[in-house]
């Protein structure tokens, strides 16, 4: 039997930790709330006031907001006055928790802690059996997504994205053919659709609701150079058809990517572009050790992104599937010509500019 002397001071700390943890998980889960309800939006256009005024303005029960100020003062997120019992979101916290600071809204992101909580027993279930847990779970998770996807792709895609590639804009201008691989609710396409009517656009994506969501918004606004498709990217069988290929933040989720890589590469025209938006991250573990949002994206990729392919008799690749990963995979669909980009403002993703020779 070995005996260890246990270091109070360590865990002590370690204690303290834990405690900081489950206070920043509640705080999470009543930001959440705070961004859906826009509560934070009802606070930045107020003086200090009282739970029962700023209820009235969010057109919310008081009763249900009092608690939540709670949390968020004890949160240090909400400023209190006890003498007048009065409430206040200071502006240099507002620019991160309101609908109008966007792309720096971080309330946004995390509704991504409640959604994933809503499958908790079924991923359990998965760590005694194996398998996986299907799209089909996760109440929320497109409407989540598409509003992630607005924030992240869409603000940048004019003044940071497209100029990542050369020349890429005076093509679109004139007019090319563009395929995006899991599109999702298609807020990126028609976004591009939109401002480069002389191109022509195409969206799969396998989820039936993504794609309803992705027509609906191309006919509400009248766009005639864009189609959607409910369509499995492991199935696709074009050859030479496109320009640019995009995918953002979805290889990593499929059941095959290994497969959907080469469907992409046999599918771009020869002197045509691949560019793949994934997570920035090693594929070890110790190499992930600075990063900022480790923690949070293993989690995700847990719950969701492995567990999602895994569903599929996937490969169960997950988010943190790394640079050294995706070079690898790159390689093996063919591709010999890979230069990975990054944008100043954003340390989540990379930029992998990717061409046949």
């Amino acid at each position: 039997m070995i005996v260890q002397t246990l270091d109070e001071n360590k865990a002590e700390a370690f204690a303290g930790r834990m405690l900081d943890i489950l206070n920043n998980g509640a705080i999470s889960i009543m930001i959440s709330i705070g961004h859906r309800t826009k509560l934070f939006d009802a606070l930045d256009k107020l003086p200090p006031s009282t739970s029962q005024q700023i209820a009235d303005t969010a057109n919310l029960n008081e009763r249900y907001v009092r608690e939540w100020l709670g949390a968020m003062v004890t949160g240090r997120i909400v400023e209190h006055n006890p003498e007048q019992n009065t409430y206040y979101l200071p502006p240099e916290h507002a620019a991160f928790l309101t609908h109008d600071a966007s792309p720096d809204n971080m309330a946004g992101f995390a509704q991504y802690i409640p959604l994933l909580a809503t499958v908790e027993d079924k991923i359990i279930d998965c760590f005694y059996n194996g398998g996986g847990v299907p799209y089909s779970a996760y109440k929320r998770f497109h409407q989540v997504m598409a509003e992630d996807s607005g924030q992240t792709v869409v603000a940048a895609l004019e003044e940071f994205i497209l100029p990542l590639i050369p020349n890429l804009e005076t093509a679109l201008q004139k007019g090319i053919d563009v395929l995006d691989v899991g599109c999702g609710s298609g807020r990126a396409l028609n976004y591009l659709a939109q401002i480069f009517p002389q191109s022509k656009f195409t969206g799969y994506d396998f989820s039936e609701e993504a794609i309803t969501r992705a027509r609906n918004k191309a006919e509400k606004v009248g766009l005639t150079n864009i189609k959607f498709q409910i369509k499995d990217a492991a199935t696709i069988n074009e050859v030479s058809q496109y320009d640019l290929i995009t995918t953002f933040d979805a290889i990593h989720d499929q059941a095959k990517p290994d497969v959907v890589l080469k469907a992409i590469f046999n599918a771009l025209r020869p002197e045509g572009t691949y560019l793949m938006q994934d997570i920035r991250a090693s594929s070890n573990v110790g190499g992930n050790l600075g990063h900022p949002a480790a923690p949070l994206l293993y989690t995700i990729s847990c719950v969701h992104c492995m567990s999602v392919s895994l569903a599929n008799n996937g490969m169960g690749l997950g988010a943190m599937w790394g640079e050294e990963k995706a070079l690898e995979m790159l390689d093996n669909a063919g591709f010999r010509n890979v230069i990975i980009k990054q944008l100043e403002h954003d340390f989540q993703n990379n930029y992998y500019i990717v061409r046949k020779q």
